[in-house]
């Protein structure tokens, strides 16, 4: 992990602060900000009426292979700040499972960045979740063989 990166990464149980994470990336220098949130929704490929989420992740691991990301998307794109932030334990519908804040002089460089730094989470970071639905429940890998990337 980068050691200047280190704090751009959160994975917590707590809820995600969306304007604190904004707030982080502001910049005197920047003329754009972009907030990318994911949130808990209440279907999934092939389910529906999911009631809640469960994310568990590797401590450790995960917070490393994140900033790694982060480190790749300063090293590509002409950006000023980045946060990237990720909730473990039961979220419900509409709860905000994931969020990743970008600034940069101008917008094509912090919504590239941003789009990167989720993409490259979603496929590489250690996360699993549990969908609960009526009747059942299920752990899924969230990685790149997930058709619902872009939906």
């Amino acid at each position: 992990m980068n050691p200047s990166h280190r704090h751009a990464v959160v994975v917590s149980h707590d809820p995600i602060d969306v304007a604190a994470m904004l707030d982080a990336v502001g910049d005197d220098r920047a003329g754009a900000a972009v907030v990318f949130t994911g949130m808990v929704r209440n279907h999934a490929p092939g389910k529906s009426g999911i009631s809640h989420l469960e994310y568990e992740a590797y401590a450790g691991v995960v917070e490393v292979k994140i900033a790694d990301i982060v480190t790749e998307a300063f090293a590509s794109w002409d950006v000023l700040q980045i946060r990237a932030a990720h909730r473990l334990g039961e979220l419900g519908i509409r709860d905000v499972s994931v969020a990743v804040a970008v600034s940069s002089a101008h917008r094509a460089e912090s919504f590239e960045a941003a789009r990167y730094v989720i993409d490259e989470l979603k496929k590489r970071a250690p996360i699993w979740k549990k969908e609960h639905w009526p009747g059942g429940a299920e752990w899924v890998r969230e990685d790149h063989s997930n058709q619902d990337l872009d939906r």
